[in-house]
């Protein structure tokens, strides 16, 4: 049995997240339905990240098994040639026996576009918060680094997460101002600001829940010491509100071999 190592991109904005629900188009569900069809076999599919109903991803990273003889470029061709437009295989390659997409990666890295605007741009509306504020970003990048390190961030998990421990490590959190973004050969102008967070592992909600707080300290709302208070205390209720997921990407996934 072979073990079959896929790396994905995706628009999830007509997706309920990626972890197969029941009643609810989900990008697990959708891809293992297509191995079906290619290979006649049920292919439990194990993601790198179990990204929130519209999330997006430039990276994830997933592996199945299969007893079939196809070679992994022909399940990549099989595979884009039957899924929906907004979802890509860039890669399948066959990977040792032992990988695991999640429990083998090292760090991920996702970004998070906020569009600083009164309006949205008709081409950027769906992957980026409008946040019509003034937002100062000193301050929110003093914040991020506040959160660098080895933390208990209990402050910034959302409900419903069964993670076993809150501990976890971010290795960089960068904030970046942003006078255009290219889109399709042409430049779109406009006041973006990119937040990039890379951990050795995150919490459900936990990157969303760092925007609305550092949006929340840009504009005055929140101060440097709420947040230390906040992972001191453990208190999800003091800290900022959860960011909306359509500006959210998960960009890499690291592994030992990367």
């Amino acid at each position: 049995m072979k073990n079959i190592k896929l790396l994905i991109e995706y628009d999830g904005a007509d997706y309920h997240g990626w972890q197969r629900q029941k009643d609810h188009a989900t990008l697990q569900e959708i891809i293992e339905d297509r191995l079906l069809r290619i290979t006649g076999e049920r292919a439990a599919l194990i993601s790198a990240s179990r990204t929130d109903a519209g999330v997006h991803a430039i990276g994830q990273v997933a592996s199945f098994r299969t007893n079939s003889n196809l070679e992994s470029m022909t399940l990549q061709r099989a595979l884009n040639a039957t899924l929906p437009e907004d979802i890509r295989i860039l890669n399948a390659e066959e990977a040792e026996d032992a990988f695991h997409p999640r429990y083998d990666a090292l760090s991920k890295s996702y970004f998070y576009i906020i569009s600083n605007t009164n309006f949205s741009s008709a081409f950027l509306y769906r992957y980026a918060w409008r946040a019509p504020y003034t937002l100062e970003l000193d301050e929110m990048k003093k914040a991020g680094d506040s959160l660098l390190g080895r933390h208990d961030f209990s402050a910034f998990r959302g409900a419903g997460c069964g993670a076993k421990t809150t501990v976890r490590d971010i290795t960089s959190l960068s904030i970046e101002k942003i006078s255009s973004i290219d889109f399709m050969t042409a430049r779109i102008n406009g006041n973006f600001i990119k937040i990039t967070v890379e951990a050795n592992a995150f919490l459900r909600h936990m990157v969303r829940n760092i925007v609305g707080t550092l949006v929340e300290i840009g504009r005055g709302e929140m101060t440097l010491d709420s947040v230390s208070e906040a992972i001191k205390l453990k208190d999800r209720g003091k800290t900022g509100p959860t960011a909306p997921a359509h500006g959210l990407f998960l960009e890499k996934v690291s592994y030992p071999d990367t």
